[in-house]
């Protein structure tokens, strides 16, 4: 054999392997709140305005290499430090860096999801936001539309029916725990939610039963004042401080502002039953699996359900 012979089979076989390899990148079609998305093949560099897919993503083992400069939850803290590219913010992306950068994916949901046909123009673009009405499926759907892309639709699967038995438990155990009125604290005031509202969830998917049917189902819920809080009088006082889950400079704790007369006359303040949800999750994240799982969690814990 010549040393022409001896050089040329190394190369054929390297050029057989990049036919394969062509021939395996095949092309992903996503279905998506605003149609289908083409991506070629698995994504490598991945931009997400969606927190609630960073930490899809980030409990699928998958790292998101873009992300807006918001407040992430202690568990993907690492995404606040300056070592992460920042594209902007959760509602207004850097259209300029993200064509600069040509991600193979970007994720917009929710608050960022009106800039995708502009996104879309630039790269791959899907919209995963979710469904107030539907919340914990859309978030199951979303994150399997996740696991199909990276190839981690095993992975989805167990760590849904983690989900699924721990959402069973807390229903298990909501009909005797007592009723609930669900507030959020901004700036001093107070709104409540009930079914069928952005954290309607709680009543509708986990059996907590409601203080009062009537709330406005709006984003930004129903203006209430402190005597309806004592009026209603619910067993349990749920409770989100927007000001900490955003970052308000200057803001008031709710803490602070639940405590004062009215309020200590509830039934909730004197039987302990005033829980503080996780600001972060159920405002800026307010999806993700590893979120989801940790809200079902707090609240399960708070009621005494017989978790996993």
């Amino acid at each position: 054999m010549t040393r022409t012979s001896l050089i040329s089979i190394p190369a054929v076989f390297a050029a057989a392997l990049a036919l394969t390899a062509g021939a395996l990148a095949q092309d992903i079609t996503v279905t998506h709140a605003q149609g289908d998305t083409t991506l070629d093949g698995v994504p490598e560099k991945v931009f997400s305005y969606d927190i609630a897919s960073v930490d899809t993503l980030e409990a699928l083992g998958i790292s998101v290499d873009g992300v807006p400069d918001a407040n992430f939850p202690d568990h993907l803290s690492a995404y606040e430090s300056g070592d992460v590219l920042k594209i902007g913010s959760l509602f207004e992306p850097d259209y300029e860096l993200v064509n600069a950068e040509q991600p193979d994916l970007v994720i917009v949901a929710g608050r960022s999801s009106a800039a995708f046909p502009d996104l879309s123009a630039i790269a791959p673009t899907v919209d995963l936001s979710v469904d107030w009405t539907d919340f914990p499926g859309t978030i199951k759907a979303r994150s399997e539309t996740l696991g199909e892309i990276f190839g981690k639709e095993d992975e989805v699967s167990a760590l849904i029916s983690e989900i699924d038995a721990d959402m069973a438990a807390v229903n298990a155990k909501a009909p005797e725990a007592g009723n609930a009125l669900i507030i959020m604290v901004n700036g001093g005031r107070i709104s409540a939610y009930g079914p069928g509202s952005r954290f309607g969830w709680l009543h509708d998917d986990l059996g907590i039963v409601p203080a009062i049917e009537d709330v406005e189902a709006a984003t930004h819920g129903e203006a209430v004042s402190f005597e309806f809080l004592l009026e209603t009088d619910p067993d349990w006082l749920f409770v989100i401080d927007r000001d900490a889950a955003v970052g308000t400079e200057g803001g008031q704790p709710a803490e602070q502002v639940l405590d004062n007369d009215l309020v200590h006359q509830m039934s909730a303040w004197q039987n302990d039953r005033v829980l503080y949800l996780d600001p972060v999750n159920f405002y800026i994240v307010n999806g993700g699996l590893n979120a989801l799982g940790e809200m079902v969690t707090q609240v399960g814990e708070a009621i005494g359900a017989d978790l996993g």
